[in-house]
């Protein structure tokens, strides 16, 4: 995977990228991160990225030279046409399945990490950003929601992960149908008055495969009853 970061706290965005799976992914060399420092193409003296916005109103917006000029320098060093996404929450809902089609997406990736009151509406109109939401709040910037959609495409890439099945139990993969996970356990058998299950510590794979199923429903039923609205696991219909 290729992917490029547009923002204006580089550093920020470098040192959550450079930890655990996503800098493993580097290392690897299954992930191909930039970082470009959207200041970098700021204008006059101050490289000012934004302006007030025509009609009045409070706070500031990302000008179009600018983003144009980072997007193009992104584009360029990328070598080929970009999947443009900026984190909106005006998008579509970010979700496991937006997650895969990034992780099989042959193009490469950028990201635009708004700020302030927004970005000038041209920028969407003529570069063709896609907005992407994490959920129905509003946050500062884009960075952490880049970076959410990056972890969560990059940990399905094969290699990643330590153990490449480990993707395919995730709630909300395919292969989960919708249900959340069962308990897990491990050592100590005992802790604290608290035991594991004995169905776990019996060896009998079937009764074991058979319990976490009943587990992950109730826990589905009790915690997400939404999921099971449109006949996820067999129950509901």
């Amino acid at each position: 995977m290729k992917a490029d970061i547009i923002t204006l706290f580089p550093d920020m965005v470098a040192t959550v990228a450079a930890t655990s799976m996503l800098g493993r992914a580097q290392e690897a060399a299954l992930l191909d991160l930039s970082v470009t420092d959207l200041r970098e193409f700021g204008l006059g003296g101050y490289r000012r990225v934004d302006d007030s916005p025509y009609g009045g109103g409070p706070g500031m917006v990302f000008r179009p030279e600018p983003v144009y000029a980072a997007v193009e320098t992104a584009t360029n060093r990328a070598g080929a046409p970009c999947r443009l996404l900026m984190p909106s929450p005006q998008g579509r809902v970010f979700d496991q399945p937006m997650a895969e089609e990034l992780a099989a997406e042959a193009r490469p990736l950028v990201f635009l990490c708004g700020h302030y009151e927004g970005v000038d509406q041209r920028i969407l109109d003529g570069l063709g950003f896609e907005e992407v939401s994490v959920g129905d709040y509003v946050l500062t910037g884009g960075e952490l929601p880049a970076l959410i959609m990056l972890d969560a495409a990059a940990r399905l890439i094969p290699g990643v992960l330590g153990n490449d099945a480990s993707p395919e139990e995730d709630c909300f993969s395919a292969a989960a149908a919708g249900i959340l996970k069962f308990p897990q356990y491990t050592r100590p058998a005992e802790f604290r008055g608290m035991g594991v299950p004995q169905v776990l510590l019996s060896g009998h794979h079937r009764e074991i495969e058979a319990w976490r199923r009943e587990q992950a429903l109730a826990a589905t039923r009790s915690k997400r009853p939404d999921l099971l609205v449109d006949g996820a696991g067999g129950e509901e219909g």
